[in-house]
C-alpha cells in the first residue's frame, strides 16, 4: 500500500492541560511555602522592658511572685512529706524557677539550655540555681542534691528576678 505524501502534525495537548499543570505546581510551591514558614523557628527572645516585650503591672508581678513561691514551697512539702524523691523534687523546682522566669520576663527559660541561658545574660541567680542544684541532680549519676537547697535557691530567683 502507498502511504500518502502528506505529513501530518503530533497531537498537542490542549491549553487547558498546560494551565492545570502550572496550577497544580503553583499550588505544590504553596504549600511547601506555607511548611517552611509554619516549622522555622523563632529567631528572637523577648524581655521585659524591651519593646514588645510582655508589660506587667506591679500588681501581677506580686501576684505572680507570690504563686511561684507558694510552689516552690509545695514542691518542697512533698519532697519532705516523701510523696516524691529528691532527683523528682529537683526537676520540678527546675520546671518551675523556668515557667516562672518565662511568664515573668517572656524570656523563653523553659526551652532553653544553660549556655544559652549564660548567653542571653541572665540573671546570675538563676544560672547558679541551675548550675549547683537543678543540673547535678537531673543528669548525673549518683544522689541528687538536698531539694530543700534548691528550694531555697529558687526562692532566691522569684524573689530577686529583676
Amino acid at each position: 500500500m502507498p502511504a500518502p505524501d502528506e505529513l501530518y502534525p503530533p497531537v498537542q495537548y490542549g491549553w487547558g492541560w498546560i494551565l492545570l499543570a502550572f496550577g497544580i505546581l503553583a499550588l505544590l510551591a504553596g504549600l511547601a511555602w506555607l511548611v517552611v514558614f509554619l516549622t522555622r523557628p523563632r529567631r528572637s527572645i523577648t524581655i521585659a522592658g524591651a519593646p514588645g516585650g510582655p508589660v506587667l503591672t506591679a500588681e501581677v508581678l506580686a501576684r505572680l511572685r507570690t504563686e511561684y513561691l507558694d510552689e516552690v514551697q509545695r514542691i518542697e512539702d512533698a519532697y519532705r512529706a516523701g510523696n516524691i524523691d529528691a532527683k523528682r523534687a529537683n526537676l520540678e523546682l527546675s520546671r518551675a524557677v523556668r515557667a516562672f522566669v518565662n511568664e515573668y520576663s517572656g524570656l523563653e527559660a523553659p526551652v532553653l539550655a544553660l549556655d544559652d541561658l549564660i548567653a542571653r545574660g541572665v540573671d546570675p541567680a538563676l544560672v547558679e540555681a541551675i548550675r549547683r542544684h537543678y543540673y547535678p541532680s537531673i543528669f548525673q549519676r549518683g544522689p541528687a542534691i538536698d531539694p530543700v537547697q534548691g528550694a531555697a535557691a529558687a526562692r532566691t530567683v522569684v524573689t530577686s528576678w529583676h
